[in-house]
């Protein structure tokens, strides 16, 4: 299946038929079925409005047909095209099912955190100048229109209709937004900075494969580095019950991630060690665009941040839950920081966070900052625009 990576960057997503086979959408559906039954069923099903199963925490030889797909020409061939990198491996491996009972719409959103990201500005910059880093898919096994998304709205800021909208309701339609309409099989391939909204969570038979694709040694770092833990969360149990070939590709991945950590680990400590041109030399290898590169600096200070609160004397003790909701993150993606932050001593914690701290403070305002229509979501980190004039020779500057 071939696409065109151009249309992904005009519109923020491509709608494509028959990404399942036909002849696999039976298959497919009865090994979900048994999944969610493995899970608990209709109890299960009832404990949310958007129930969402992992897939490799309850595959067996029986269902390993739902981890095969993720490996299809049709999903990881079709990202491999969309993305600039030599590689790319599946990240959550998910499939969203119907509730029991009707939730009626949530609220629209990018999926984006700035206490845990750059400033929306800063990604967006780093994705237009470098290719996107991540891709998103929503694969419905039955007819499927539930996403909207608001085209292109990825490389922009919120529009002040936009803006007026979601204050005042943001479970209603966004101006210019769109329904995803997916017959069974169908497939969308998105950038997830668009504004996108699920816009009823009813009780209709919904059982959508969902999840992601990030490219391994691509120009840019890519923004959600954590959410690739199938490594860590659990092991690699469930590699077991794939056909060698399947567990060979998810081997080689690991390897490649296991090395993308070191590369991490080693640049932060050229930051500890203040050895400029160390810093600088395996930041182009870790985000080889030459452009975009202070954005990948300020995922790097949040990296910083986790590990110093990882090794804090309250958090550090503590059952693998709770550090997780210190940082705060789910348990998988605590395991990609807990990963990292057994790399250094309290003492190198400590410090490492020190280098990062005038920084930090660049990227927060004096007051509270709004996300519309989450108003939970507020914080001091900056939102949208990139502090004024920052670049990397500044943030290595401030290490005194």
């Amino acid at each position: 299946m071939k696409v065109d990576p151009q249309q992904l960057m005009d519109d923020g997503y491509i709608i494509l038929r028959e990404v399942v086979p036909p002849e696999l959408l039976a298959e497919l559906r009865a090994s979900y079925d048994t999944l969610i039954e493995r899970q608990g069923g209709r109890s299960w099903l009832a404990g949310g409005r958007q129930p969402r199963l992992t897939t490799n925490h309850t595959v067996d030889a029986a269902t390993a047909n739902t981890i095969d797909f993720w490996l299809h020409e049709n999903t990881l061939g079709v990202s491999r095209q969309l993305m600039r990198g030599p590689e790319a491996a599946v990240t959550e491996m998910w499939v969203m099912c119907s509730p029991t009972r009707d939730h009626g719409p949530a609220e629209w959103h990018r999926d984006f955190d700035s206490p845990n990201m750059a400033p929306l500005q800063g990604l967006q910059m780093d994705l237009l100048e470098n290719g996107p880093a991540y891709v998103q898919w929503n694969i419905p096994l039955y007819d499927d229109n539930v996403l909207w998304l608001v085209p292109g709205s990825f490389r922009r800021p919120n529009t002040e209709e936009e803006d007026r909208q979601l204050r005042a309701d943001p479970r209603q339609p966004l101006p210019g937004g769109i329904p995803v309409e997916l017959k069974a099989g169908d497939g969308v391939v998105y950038i997830n900075l668009n504004h996108h909204w699920g816009s009823n969570y009813g009780t209709k038979l919904r059982r959508t494969i969902h999840g992601g694709y990030r490219s391994i040694g691509g120009p840019l770092y890519p923004y959600n580095p954590q959410s690739c833990n199938w490594d860590l969360d659990r092991g690699m149990g469930f590699c077991r019950h794939l056909s060698p070939a399947a567990r060979q590709t998810f081997e080689g991945w690991a390897e490649r991630l296991a090395q993308e950590r070191d590369l991490v680990e080693a640049t932060l400590r050229t930051v500890l060690d203040r050895d400029a041109a160390a810093f600088r030399a395996r930041l182009a290898e870790l985000h080889p665009g030459a452009k975009g590169r202070i954005v990948c600096v300020i995922l790097l200070s949040k990296l910083a941040k986790n590990i110093h609160t990882l090794h804090r004397p309250d958090v550090a003790g503590q059952p693998l839950e709770a550090r997780a909701r210190a940082i705060p993150a789910n348990v998988p993606m605590c395991c990609f920081y807990d990963d990292l932050a057994r790399r250094f001593s309290s003492t190198e914690a400590g410090a490492l966070w020190q280098r990062f701290a005038e920084l930090d403070d660049r990227l927060q305002a004096d007051t509270m900052q709004e996300v519309p229509g989450r108003p939970e979501r507020r914080s001091r980190y900056l939102y949208y625009a990139m502090p004024a004039n920052l670049d990397v020779e500044e943030f290595i500057a401030s290490w005194g």
